[in-house]
């Protein structure tokens, strides 16, 4: 019974890390595509010339 369980166990876990690794790869897909729009759209500095956009 306790083998039983022990397989059983293991595969919630397994499965519940697929479905976080699963959300963390969409998460990192939308934070990509807002990190590429803020690059492409940046405006411009009193001198012309494009500065970074991020503050850091």
């Amino acid at each position: 019974m306790v083998p039983l369980l022990l397989v059983l166990l293991l595969a919630l876990l397994l499965f519940g890390a697929g479905f976080a690794l699963k959300a963390l790869w969409w998460v990192a897909v939308v934070v990509l595509v807002v990190w590429l729009l803020g690059f492409a759209a940046r405006s411009t500095g009193p001198s012309g010339s494009r500065g970074r956009w991020y503050r850091w």
